[in-house]
This record gives structure tokens, C-alpha cells and sequence, in this order.
């Protein structure tokens, strides 16, 4: 708190407030006490914003040589220090104060029986065991106790009825050391999560911020930090509104104060409007950055393959396995992955191509993260392949397959690249007897190496139909620089040479715009 409060003198951001009406103090100055059942108290930080650690289990940056990040490094769009301030100064207050980083979560699932928000691909159970999931990717952070509880009405504040809130409220005050509530929905409301809060005395998460919360503990790279400060912005500006609800303060004195009669909320709002400003300025010349990295690709002809999926089902490890770059190390965790790395490998046609690690889907992604994650995704847009890998062993793998389809589409992906992208069903060797039950699938196992020889022929085969390149057989003469063009401008797959003749028959993959350029040079002179 006093790093906080240092931080927040020096440069006149959000102030903190240092009293809540009808709240009891527990605690230093700006903190506010919630009450438990049975009259203590848990403190609680000003709500909006604090500084705090996060750690994941099992935490390592998996970091290939081609990636983005070292491509161009001369070309910063801000410096290292300024984004580590902003992504660290000022964040949503997840984790409790004073606990060391611990959290004892209750997760709670809404199951809607009928409407449109019912799920039809999943089941409550599924569901559960995913929102568990997400709970123990994060190190220190422990599930004491889960409940699915039956709902009609979850777009009411309460989401549950009466009887079943009781329920509910009952059993959580009677599982011992919960310092949070895991409500399974992709967005609580502030006016919910303010209830919800005031009802059992604990911290209320939603999906949106437990999966902010990992992706903040992954995050590595500058691209990554910038963007997950832009998608808390409206996490903030929830917290700010639920705080100052119960405020009744006039600003003064702070350059900032637009006139006597701007409140600490409307200050604090239009602060945030100008760090998003600042954020999405940074991020645009990310994507101009990302758009003359993609330029050069072009202008080296090296084919671009996406890989993507649901979280965790295998990418990294697949690619891995394709282009043989041993720096990669795959965890078996939740969003691995948040940034873009690029890994260059050779097909079988010695076909140089770059494979695209991206970040993982998940259900119920709230849309506000896809839209902060823009820059990064976009790369999806331009690759001349899409490889979407399905973890065939799990039990959810249908409605995953449906998320993944569903956020391409909300990427507007064109449909030419959606109609063209192949489907690798990854982890056969967790499922007894597989038999591929669609057709025009790839069936593998990236950990163990099997089917990976047709993938990469057909993968191949894609690549070059869709960038335009052909399998020549080319008769040069040995005293002539075509030879050496050709190594230079094509790929020379084999060459057979005729001493007597002083010629040789060279096969390669060439482009059509490459072959023009030899034509022009050797034939039609």
C-alpha cells in the first residue's frame, strides 16, 4: 500500500480513498474491512486498483529463434521500463492483501436449464472441471470446495432464486478459510459482483478476471503486458463504479480536477480513458510493426502456417514436433502461450515454411479479451494455412471444436483460408482404439511422433496450392549463372547432372512470380 500511495503522489493518478461509509477499519490507512459471518472482518484494499504478485505453477517462457519479438527490436514503440510500470503499478486487486499471493477458492457453476444461455455441446460437469482447471493453473491458488447449482434466471442480479442463493450463501459460510468466490459466468455485472460480495464477506471473481489473472502471471513480453493492461480497463472502470458508489466526495486541489465540481470517480474514469488512449497508441504501431514483419515474409516467400486450438491442446508440442526446434518446451497448463512465436522448419519437398504459435481458445472467452488480443491474433488473418489441432481425448473436444470455430469467426478469418484449413485430431495415443469418426482429418500423437509424416506431406501439398508455388523439373546449362539463381530465388529439391552434355535437370519449388523472373532472364532472352 505504501508503494501504492508513493506512486500515486508523485504522479497524480487515481487517488485513494481512505473511508467507506459504515465500514469498520482492520487495517492501514485505505483499507476497508468487509464483514464475515459471525461479526469478523476480511480486509479489503481500496478495491480499484493494487499492486500485487502472481505466479503459475510450473512457469517457464517457451521462446523459439524466430520469434516476432527478435525480428525487430530497433523499431520499440515504447520503452521496456514505461510498460513494465504501467502493467505493474496499476492492476485489478484479484489476489487478498497480506496473504502472500494464496487464495482458497469456492467455485460455484450457475447450470441454466433451459433459454438461450443453456449449453448444448457440454455438460454442468464439464463445465466445472474446466472452471477447476483454471483455478489450479495458478500457483497458491487452492479450490476448498465446488458446487453446481441449478439456475432460471441468470441474467437477474442474484442469478439464482432466493432458495437456492440461501442454499448457496450457507454452504460457503460454512467451508472454512474461502478468501474467494469463483462464480463460473464469462461477466459478472458491479452491481452483481457488489451483492455477491456483501453476502459472503470474500473477494467474488468471474471468468473474465481469473483469466485476466493468468494471462497477467504468463505474460513475458512487452506486446503481451500492453495488452493485457488494455483488456483490465474495463475490470478497473467496474471496480472504480462499485467503489465510489458508496462515496460522497468533491475533488480539489489536483491539476487534474477539471472544476470544483468533478468527483474522485469522474477523475478517476477520465484517468482511465487516458491510459487506454496511451495503450491503444502503442498497440497500433504493434500492429504496424506486426504488418512490416509480415511484408518481409512475403518478400522472402516463406510460407506461413497458423497453428491454433483450444488452451492446452497441444500446439506447442505439435510444432515442436514439425520443425524439430528443441528451445520450445511445452507445459501442460492453461494459456501457456500469449505470445506470437514464429518457428521456421522444413517440409518434405525442403519446403523452408514458418509455423505459428498462437494463443490458446477457450469457452466463454469474453469478447473484450479477443478484442485487447487483436494485434496478436491478426496473424491469423494473413497465414496461407490454418492448422486447427483438436485434443481428441478430451471429453469436451466437440465444444471446444464449436469455441474455436466461433472465435475465427468473430475474427472475420476469411473464408477462403476457413474453407482451405485442415483439422489435426492430436493425443490419439490417450484414446483407446481411435478411429477418426470425420472425415478429411490428420490423425497424430505431436508427443510420441506417430502420424506425423502424412501431416507434413499433406501440410505440404496445402501450402503450396494455396501460395501458388510449383514442383518444376528445370534443364539448365552448368556454364551459366541459372544454377546459382535458382538456389538463390527457389528451393533446388535435387539435381541431376549430365557431365557430357555440360547441362544438368534441376527440380524445384518455385513461385509463380519467381519463375516469371527466371523466364525473363534465361529463356525468353
Amino acid at each position: 500500500m505504501a508503494a501504492l500511495r508513493k506512486f500515486l503522489m508523485l504522479h497524480r493518478v487515481f487517488p485513494l480513498r481512505s473511508s467507506l461509509r459504515g465500514a469498520s477499519t482492520c487495517g492501514p490507512p485505505g483499507m476497508s474491512c468487509l464483514p464475515r459471518p459471525g461479526g469478523s472482518s476480511v480486509p479489503r484494499c481500496s478495491r480499484a486498483f493494487v499492486l500485487s504478485g502472481c505466479a503459475l505453477k510450473h512457469t517457464q517462457d517457451p521462446t523459439g529463434p524466430f520469434t516476432d519479438q527478435e525480428e525487430d527490436e530497433d523499431e520499440d514503440f515504447m520503452e521496456e521500463q514505461e510498460v513494465e510500470d504501467m502493467f505493474q503499478q496499476l492492476q485489478p486487486d484479484i489476489v487478498v492483501p497480506g496473504a502472500g499471493g494464496h487464495h482458497r477458492v469456492f467455485v460455484v457453476h450457475p447450470d441454466v436449464k433451459w433459454g438461450s444461455r443453456k449449453q448444448h455441446l457440454t455438460t454442468a460437469e464439464l463445465m466445472m472441471a474446466e472452471a477447476v482447471a483454471l483455478i489450479n493453473t495458478l500457483d497458491k491458488w487452492t479450490v476448498v470446495d465446488q458446487l453446481v447449482m441449478s439456475t432460471k434466471t441468470p441474467e437477474k442480479k442474484m442469478i439464482f432464486g432466493k432458495g437456492n442463493f440461501q442454499t448457496l450463501t450457507d454452504r460457503i459460510r460454512r467451508t472454512a478459510g474461502v478468501t474467494a468466490v469463483f462464480v463460473n459466468v464469462e461477466r459478472l455485472s458491479s452491481s452483481s459482483e457488489r451483492e455477491f460480495e456483501e453476502a459472503w464477506g470474500v473477494k467474488v471473481l468471474d471468468r473474465y478476471s481469473v483469466v485476466l489473472h493468468i494471462f497477467r502471471c504468463n505474460a513475458r513480453t512487452k506486446e503481451a503486458k500492453l495488452q493485457i493492461s488494455l483488456a483490465e480497463i474495463p475490470l478497473l472502470r467496474s471496480r472504480v463504479k462499485n467503489d465510489f458508489l458508496m462515496l460522497d466526495q468533491q475533488g480539489g486541489g489536483s491539476r487534474y480536477i477539471g472544476g470544483s465540481g468533478e468527483t474522485q470517480m469522474e477523475i478517476q474514469q477520465r484517468l482511465l480513458k487516458e491510459r487506454e488512449m496511451k495503450i491503444r497508441c502503442a498497440l497500433d504501431k504493434l500492429k504496424k510493426r506486426r504488418h512490416l514483419l509480415r511484408a518481409r515474409r512475403r518478400h522472402k516467400e516463406f510460407p506461413v502456417v497458423s497453428v491454433l486450438g483450444y488452451t492446452n491442446c497441444g500446439k506447442t508440442t505439435l510444432i515442436k514436433a514439425l520443425t524439430g526446434d528443441q528451445q520450445l518446451q511445452p507445459r501442460d497448463q492453461l494459456f501457456a502461450t500469449l505470445d506470437v512465436t514464429v518457428h521456421a522448419g522444413q517440409l518434405p519437398g525442403r519446403v523452408t515454411t514458418l509455423f505459428v504459435d498462437t494463443i490458446g481458445f477457450l469457452s466463454q472467452l469474453p469478447h473484450l479479451l479477443i478484442d485487447s488480443f487483436s494485434a496478436t491474433l491478426e496473424d491469423i488473418t494473413h497465414s496461407d494455412l490454418l492448422v486447427h489441432v483438436r485434443d481428441i481425448s478430451h471429453p469436451e473436444t466437440t465444444n471446444q471444436k464449436a469455441n474455436v470455430l466461433n472465435v475465427l469467426k468473430n475474427l472475420q478469418v476469411p473464408e477462403s483460408l476457413l474453407s482451405s484449413m485442415m483439422e489435426v485430431h492430436n493425443k490419439i495415443d490417450l484414446v483407446h482404439n481411435y478411429e477418426a469418426t470425420e472425415a478429411d482429418v490428420f490423425p497424430v500423437s505431436a508427443l510420441w511422433g506417430r502420424g506425423l509424416e502424412a501431416l507434413r506431406e499433406a501440410v505440404e501439398e496445402r501450402v503450396l496450392r494455396s501460395t501458388g508455388k510449383r514442383v518444376l523439373s528445370l534443364k539448365v546449362k552448368l556454364d551459366t549463372p541459372q544454377l546459382s539463381w535458382l538456389y538463390k530465388e527457389a528451393v533446388v529439391q535435387d539435381v541431376s547432372v549430365d557431365a557430357d552434355e555440360g547441362s544438368a535437370v534441376v527440380e524445384v519449388v518455385i513461385s509463380a512470380a519467381a519463375y516469371g523472373r527466371y523466364r525473363k532472364c534465361f529463356v525468353d532472352v
